[in-house]
């Protein structure tokens, strides 16, 4: 005899459903889904890849002013995540190596946290060992905005030097693909 009520079926079939969207929205299938623009041939940017709007100012988790705009001339990977975000925490440590590895060749890692307070921040970033900016999203819908629609977490938009938005990526991707990425927008340059 089923106890269940059909109430509570409904409430579990609603759940199971936004578990799977969810799911397949982290899943960065770019043939699924049209959340990456990749250049054929590998990653590099676009012919026709839209500017970036660098035209922001936030704070860092000390309190400094951050302009965006400072790091034009840079391959920037601007990922917004949350410290909620259990594939924000997976991709972190990637962006930590990624600095470390390409800073000196023109990359620049900044982390945008989308909905925490600097004092929820300031012992994660200590934690996860973020060795690139992290800036307040907070109460900043319009910088979302400009790379959005969000609708989920991580969101992780590539910039080329000359600030064109050339791979964005919703939902986790892998370490991989960034990196492949990455170095195609560093070549040129090197």
């Amino acid at each position: 005899m089923n106890t269940m009520t059909s109430g509570m079926r409904v409430r579990w079939a609603v759940a199971t459903v936004s578990a799977l969207a969810l799911a397949l929205l982290t899943l960065n299938n770019s043939d699924l889904w049209d959340f990456s623009a990749h250049a054929a041939g590998g990653g590099a940017c676009p012919a026709n890849a839209k500017p970036a709007n660098l035209n922001f100012t936030l704070k860092d988790v000390s309190g400094r002013d951050v302009r965006l705009s400072s790091f034009k001339g840079k391959v920037v990977l601007l990922d917004f995540w949350a410290t909620w975000c259990e594939p924000c925490k997976m991709e972190i440590p990637w962006f930590a190596e990624f600095q470390t590895k390409y800073g000196s060749r023109g990359f620049q890692a900044i982390g945008v946290s989308v909905d925490d307070t600097v004092e929820k921040l300031k012992p994660y970033v200590a934690k996860y060992k973020m060795n690139y900016p992290v800036l307040l999203g907070l109460n900043h819908d319009d910088i979302q905005n400009a790379y959005g629609p969000l609708w989920g977490i991580p969101v992780t938009v590539l910039i080329s030097r000359d600030a064109r938005v050339c791979v964005k990526h919703a939902g986790i991707s892998s370490k991989q693909n960034f990196e492949r990425e990455i170095e195609a927008l560093l070549t040129p340059f090197d």
